[in-house]
């Protein structure tokens, strides 16, 4: 289950140490992580990464297929926590030590900026793959991080970007080495910490309000 660390005004959100799928009461622990960063006082960011072979997998299908009644609940508590990253009051930077799928993409993509191990692991939108098309939230949540070429890549061949190509593609902003990225990670997020606050988040909230609203829609509009 994901763990919250602090390292001066820095907090370390580990999503966990297994392939970090979304069951809802991961979701709900991460939601709490996020309150308690929010009502922080002081200069602060937030790095989110993971421990192991995966960042996330996305989706819990296994859940999700065991409970497909709960669907539109769950798809909508998914999306409002990728709206919640996205519009986040605080600095953000994604640690993506190892595979990052699907949602687990997405989520990594709601952060501000975003460090990659260079030599292994892959990100990737594989659902085109899968035969699970993007909701519209998360469509324009894609697109509005990605140029209009990646995104269109990304989406509709189900491509895998190793660390330098997801940076080559622009998708990460630094590819390094695997003992760097957790602390490339926190010392761009203990730069940026300053900058947290209610200004920061107007500025998110106009600057992605038509994602936001997509994000927020009930899933399957």
């Amino acid at each position: 289950m994901p763990t919250l660390d602090r390292q001066e005004d820095v907090f370390v959100l580990d999503l966990g140490d297994t392939e970090n799928r979304f069951h809802p009461d991961w979701l709900d622990a991460v939601n709490a992580a996020l309150d308690e960063v929010e009502k922080a006082d002081g200069h602060k960011a937030l790095v989110t990464t993971a421990t192991g072979k995966f960042f996330s997998n996305g989706l819990d299908l296994d859940w999700l297929g065991a409970n497909g009644d709960k669907y539109r609940e769950y798809a909508a508590a998914v999306q409002n926590l990728l709206a919640r990253f996205l519009a986040l009051p605080v600095p953000t930077v994604a640690a993506l030590q190892g595979h990052t799928f699907a949602a687990g993409a997405m989520l990594a993509l709601a952060h501000d900026f975003r460090v990659m191990r260079a030599d292994r692991g892959y990100w990737c939108l594989p659902e085109v793959n899968i035969g699970i098309p993007f909701t519209p939230g998360m469509s324009a949540l894609i697109q509005s991080r990605l140029t209009p070429q990646v995104a269109h890549e990304a989406m509709t061949t189900g491509r895998r970007y190793g660390g330098d190509e997801a940076l080559a593609a622009r998708i990460v902003d630094h590819a390094v080495a695997e003992d760097a990225v957790r602390p490339t990670a926190v010392k761009i997020a203990f730069t940026l910490a300053p900058n947290a606050g209610e200004t920061l988040g107007t500025i998110k909230n106009r600057m992605y309000g038509g994602v936001l609203a997509a994000l927020r829609e009930t899933a399957g509009a």
